[in-house]
């Protein structure tokens, strides 16, 4: 996979992850084909098999439209119409997604210049149409069994997340066998971005508990 490669190339024959939400697919990716290459995984509000059909929950589908929206072959070009569209559209997520509210203006103009360079939309709304069928097969309960991951792993996860809700980590120790899970209750779905002290401290401090072995 390209995180391998970029870390072959880097020289890097061990090290740690630190992922959030479409991020964790990738980390229990790498974890599952190559755990001797990693010293551990860090997730900020994490997606991963046990959130089965709760996804769909009835009070929940409201929380995951965009999911189906971004599949549309014309939605990157109506969000990407101008940079007023795609600022309104980031902004909804933006503010409805985080507890903290502060760090959301100053930061808005850089992700909307991101987005409306050619093809960036498009790259991120392809990755619904690419993990589709895979998260129907979650959801309908038609996927075996993942093995656990039994890497050390830490979970930091905002209390007031709407869409990736902080008791939907009830089923973790299911899926990574040395997990340490703590709740941050000051913060939504972007935990870095809205306590980005705490996160990077807590980031360190777990870090140096694999290197030091």
């Amino acid at each position: 996979m390209d995180l391998l490669e970029l870390a072959d190339e880097r020289g890097w024959q061990r090290f740690g992850i630190v992922s959030h939400d479409v991020g964790s697919f990738v980390a229990q990716a790498l974890a599952r084909c190559a755990p001797q290459r990693a010293t551990g995984l860090f997730f900020f509000n994490c997606a991963y098999p046990g959130i089965g059909a709760r996804w769909v929950a009835p009070r929940h589908l409201g929380e995951i439209w965009y999911q189906f929206f971004h599949q549309l072959p014309w939605a990157a070009e109506m969000v990407g119409s101008s940079r007023e569209a795609c600022r309104i559209y980031l902004r909804h997520f933006l503010s409805h997604w985080s507890h903290q509210q502060g760090w959301i203006e100053p930061e808005l103009d850089t992700w909307v210049h991101h987005f409306m360079k050619p093809g960036r939309l498009q790259g991120g709304f392809n990755w619904y149409g690419s993990v589709h069928d895979a998260r129907l097969a979650v959801i309908e309960g038609r996927t075996p069994p993942a093995a656990p991951i039994g890497l050390p792993t830490r979970v930091l996860w905002g209390a007031h997340d709407p869409v990736l809700k902080a008791e939907w980590a009830d089923r973790l120790p299911e899926f990574f066998t040395h997990l340490q899970l703590d709740v941050q209750p000051d913060a939504g779905h972007f935990v870095h971005l809205e306590q980005p002290d705490i996160a990077a401290e807590t980031i360190a401090a777990f870090f140096e508990r694999p290197a030091a072995h």
